[in-house]
């Protein structure tokens, strides 16, 4: 039986964007059978003032590339883009996974105490490596895969708590 280390901890975050892309992929299937733009689903949003499913997307993507590398204390592939279409953003998840999986063990066991700071939003805020993963992009990555399953759902699209997991 394997310990719990960074490495396998870190491997929690290209599931979730793989159940992210199921998610998306019934989405798209939903758009498609109700004759619906892709784009309308794409462009939805549960607020005003909330950001369109594209964003949920992107920020998911990044926060899951970016994770590894600065818990390892390396600098993290560059890719800003937001996806116009399904297809993009299944390439932008793919992209994400690889990137946080080209990370190797080395680099990142050991690292639970490693010392950082990333400025937010104005703000400076202090991490460690188990702070970061844990306290940061878990959480994150979780609420915007939520916020994507929740989209989708309020645009009538039928998701159940099991596509949420990725459908298994």
């Amino acid at each position: 039986m394997s310990q719990l280390s960074m490495y396998n901890a870190v491997d929690a975050l290209p599931r979730l964007l793989s159940n992210m892309e199921h998610i998306l992929k019934k989405g798209e299937v939903n758009a498609k059978e109700r004759e619906i733009d892709p784009e309308v689903f794409l462009n939805a949003r549960l607020a005003p003032d909330m950001l369109p499913l594209k964003k949920q997307i992107q920020i998911a993507a990044e926060l899951v590339k970016n994770a590894p590398y600065r818990i390892a204390g390396l600098e993290a592939p560059d890719y800003d883009t937001t996806p116009e279409t399904f297809e993009q953003a299944y390439a932008l998840l793919a992209r994400a996974r690889k990137d946080c999986k080209a990370v190797s063990e080395a680099n990142l066991n050991g690292k639970e105490s490693r010392e950082f700071t990333m400025k937010m939003r104005g703000n400076v805020r202090e991490f460690t490596g188990i702070t970061y993963l844990s306290g940061f992009s878990l959480p994150n990555v979780h609420f915007h895969v939520t916020t994507s399953y929740n989209i989708l759902r309020h645009n009538g699209v039928p998701l159940g708590k099991i596509d949420y997991f990725g459908g298994s």
